[in-house]
């Protein structure tokens, strides 16, 4: 039976490290966990804290200072290794992951797939001429003797070289070993885990090699696996799907690309932003699920490049939310309730979300202080909201994970109505029909800074904001949308709830006891 023990290097976030062991080795796999001893200490003690006798979990005592392109994230590597087989005597692959990795199968996917082949899945292809490495230096990577890290002490680590190229100092393979490159993410079994760490414990001069050539997690296991391992026992690839930039950084994957990383043929992906809440909470779900079909997407990669080259030329794979053509969604269900008479609508929306559930949201385009959740920014102002109006509606479809909205909007805002009509969703208006007398004029007038607390000038204000209102709300029904429905003040219950069954899509009950909310038309 196969039992992954994951090799978690992490640097930070102990809170999010804590859940991530916890939720791969709940599916009856282990988890060794090594956290650069750069980190602060509170996040030390919180880690080993929130770990501390969970089942499948160990944590490294003795850790190391990591550095990007150093030995250390080796030796940290070979540490939780050792761990590893010595705690858990029924592991059968070690699979490499960071804290910014997640799994994009389940586990149940992950265990079939890895015993119905029994292999070692790393990249490793030919140092010095598979042309892996496509910026940079290639060779000195191994001739050079590299005493510093280059990203902490830059000015050091380029002068060692210079003075290395300029006395003619380099260092020498071992005759019988052949280096390899490739990712350092990798899913090896027990055996060959074994061989390598035994490998290097008898072979001191390769060891040597290793550990003073420059980013050496790309180069060691990726060499020694090729050393010890039949050709036809290695699957030359990464089982961790990631992709680069233009600037040679890793690509970062967010809440829209859940099925995009599903489609990959691969087991985990990296790096997952810290920001994409809902993609981190629906890949842990997956994991966990027992999923074992999943579709067969294109290659990732050449998906990434394509479109970010469409956008160095303004030619993006789609339009913005915001843009003309931009859609809330096909199959979306958003559900307008228009009125004037702003506390009417709201004390409606409230009955809605108490009777159904549904989400529901009172003047999103027409009030500054409308709740809402963080949303990127375009939550912060009517304008921007306005402005990017689909792009609003879209986010909280998905930050709510649902397909259904409920939103007031007053009836002068017919642009957007015009607007939202027009969109691949299923929109519905619903009017309330409500008296509005002079005591609510003198109110809108005040409220909307027309007119202020004085009776001076109101008089002369009711005629036209009398006139305005209803040329909206004629305007409205004279441009015959599909899926208009009236609330009507002083009707039968039976009517309304007729008007609220067709508009929510309810059961009659439900429809019936909205209808009849306590004091819904009181002002």
């Amino acid at each position: 039976m196969t039992r992954i023990a994951f090799i978690l290097l992490c640097h930070k976030d102990p809170e999010a490290v804590i859940g991530q062991a916890r939720g791969l080795a709940a599916s009856g796999d282990a988890v060794v966990v090594h956290l650069d001893a750069r980190a602060p200490q509170a996040d030390w003690l919180r880690l080993r804290d929130g770990l501390s006798g969970q089942a499948g979990i160990a944590v490294v005592q003795h850790r190391m200072r990591c550095g990007w392109g150093e030995w250390s994230l080796v030796t940290a590597t070979i540490s939780a290794l050792r761990l590893a087989l010595e705690r858990f005597a029924d592991a059968t692959h070690f699979y490499l992951v960071s804290g910014d990795c997640m799994a994009i199968k389940s586990a149940a996917h992950a265990h079939e797939m890895l015993e119905a082949d029994p292999a070692d899945w790393i990249e490793s292809v030919d140092f010095f001429e598979s042309g892996w490495i496509k910026t940079g230096m290639r060779d000195e990577r191994l001739t050079r003797w590299h005493l510093f890290n280059e990203r902490d002490r830059k000015g050091l680590f380029y002068l060692s070289l210079a003075v290395q190229r300029r006395l003619g100092i380099t260092r020498a393979v071992p005759a019988d070993i052949r280096p390899m490159i490739g990712s350092q993410w990798w899913c090896l079994r027990r055996g060959t885990v074994e061989a390598v760490l035994g490998f290097l414990d008898a072979r001191p001069d390769v060891r040597r090699l290793f550990r003073w050539s420059w980013i050496p997690d790309e180069t060691m296991f990726q060499t020694l696996v090729r050393h010890l391992v039949a050709r036809d026992e290695i699957r030359s690839r990464s089982p961790t799907f990631l992709t680069f930039t233009d600037y040679g950084m890793p690509a970062t994957f967010h809440n829209d690309h859940y099925d995009l990383l599903l489609g990959q043929d691969a087991l985990f992906a990296r790096k997952i932003s810290p920001g994409a809440t809902r993609l981190r909470e629906r890949l842990r779900d997956l994991w966990a699920s027992g999923r074992r079909e999943f579709p067969a997407g294109g290659d990732g990669r050449r998906l990434h490049q394509f479109l970010t080259g469409r956008g160095r030329i303004g030619l993006r794979f789609a339009p913005r939310a915001w843009e003309s053509g931009g859609s809330l969604g096909a199959g979306r269900v958003l559900l307008l309730v228009i009125s004037h008479k702003r506390h009417v609508a709201k004390r409606l929306m409230g009955s809605i979300k108490h009777h159904t559930g549904m989400l529901a949201t009172d003047y999103l385009f027409d009030e500054e202080d409308t709740d809402l959740p963080p949303m990127g920014g375009v939550e912060r102002g009517l304008a921007k909201r306005s402005r990017h109006r689909r792009a609003t509606l879209r986010l909280l479809y998905e930050l709510h994970d649902t397909d259904k909205l409920a939103v007031c909007i007053d009836p002068s805002r017919i642009d957007l109505i015009r607007d939202v009509m027009d969109d691949k969703a299923v929109v519905r208006l619903l009017e309330i029909d409500a008296r509005i007398d002079d005591t609510y004029l003198r109110q809108h007038a005040i409220r909307t800074d027309l007119a202020g607390e004085s009776e001076a000038g109101l008089e002369l204000l009711m005629p036209p904001l009398r006139q305005q209102m209803g040329a909206e709300v004629r305007e409205l029904r004279e441009a015959g949308f599909a899926g208009h429905y009236r609330l009507v003040e002083g009707a039968g219950p039976e009517d309304n709830s007729q008007a609220l069954q067709a508009f929510l899509d309810v059961t009659p009950e439900l429809a019936r006891g909205i209808a009849e909310t306590p004091h819904l038309f009181d002002d």
